[in-house]
C-alpha cells in the first residue's frame, strides 16, 4: 500500500483532516503510519470566500489566502504529510487490504480513503456513485449532493468529510467534519481507545 490513510481534496475539510493527522506522528500507533493528501483545490469554493466571521482567522481573509496558508501550515508542521497536486481523481475502487485511487495523472493505493471534495452535482468519481444522494441540509435549488454515511462512514475504511457528508456549508462546520473524520481514524488505529491529540504550552 502507498499510503495508510489518503484524503481525496485540498478544501477546509481535507487539510483539516490532515492536520489532526499529522499532528499524531509521536502517537505509538501512528508513527509509522503513511500519510497522503490529494491536494486538488482549482474546484474549492473557498476560491471566492471572504471570512469574517470565523474564530482566530482574521476578518477580511480570503478562502484563496486561506488555501494557500493551509498547504504553507501542512507543509512547514507536518512534513511526513504527503501532499499530491494538481491530479484529480477519477476512480475509487475496492482492492483486497484498500482501495486503488485513480487520478487523471496516476494511480495510489491505501488501506483507508477519506473523500473531501465539494458537494456539485457534477462529482464524477467512479465507484462512488452508488453513495450519491440529493443533499439533506441545503437547498434543493442549489442541486446540490453528499455521499450516503453514517456518522462520516460510507463503508468499510472509506469516509466522507464536510459538505459532501451533508453538513452546511459553514468554514467551521466543515473543518469540524474533517478533525471529527481524523479523530475517528486514530481511534481505528488505537485499537478502538479513543484518540485525540492536543498541544500545549510548555510549563516553567
Amino acid at each position: 500500500m502507498d499510503f495508510d490513510v489518503l484524503i481525496i481534496g485540498g478544501g477546509v475539510a481535507g487539510m483539516s483532516a490532515a492536520l489532526v493527522l499529522g499532528s499524531a506522528k509521536k502517537k505509538p500507533f501512528a508513527i509509522d503510519k503513511k500519510i497522503g493528501i490529494l491536494m486538488h483545490q482549482k474546484s474549492s469554493a473557498l476560491n471566492g470566500a471572504l471570512f469574517n466571521n470565523v474564530l482566530g482567522i482574521a476578518p477580511g481573509t480570503t478562502g484563496k489566502e486561506l488555501l494557500e496558508n493551509g498547504r504553507k501550515q501542512l507543509t512547514e508542521t507536518y512534513p511526513h504529510v504527503h501532499q499530491i497536486a494538481n491530479e484529480k481523481v477519477t476512480s475509487v475502487q475496492p482492492i483486497d487490504g484498500g482501495f486503488e485511487i485513480m487520478t487523471n495523472k496516476s494511480s495510489f493505493c491505501s488501506r483507508i480513503v477519506v473523500v473531501a471534495v465539494g458537494p456539485s452535482n457534477l462529482f464524477n468519481i467512479k465507484g462512488l456513485e452508488q453513495y450519491i444522494e440529493p443533499h439533506k441540509n441545503l437547498p434543493a435549488r442549489k442541486q446540490r449532493i453528499q455521499l450516503k454515511n453514517t456518522n462520516h462512514k460510507v463503508s468499510e475504511n472509506l469516509y466522507v468529510s464536510g459538505v459532501l457528508a451533508g453538513w452546511r456549508s459553514q468554514f467551521a462546520t466543515a473543518a469540524g467534519s474533517g478533525a471529527h473524520v481524523a479523530t475517528d481514524i486514530l481511534t481505528l488505529w488505537n485499537g478502538g481507545q479513543t484518540a485525540m491529540v492536543h498541544d500545549s504550552e510548555p510549563k516553567d
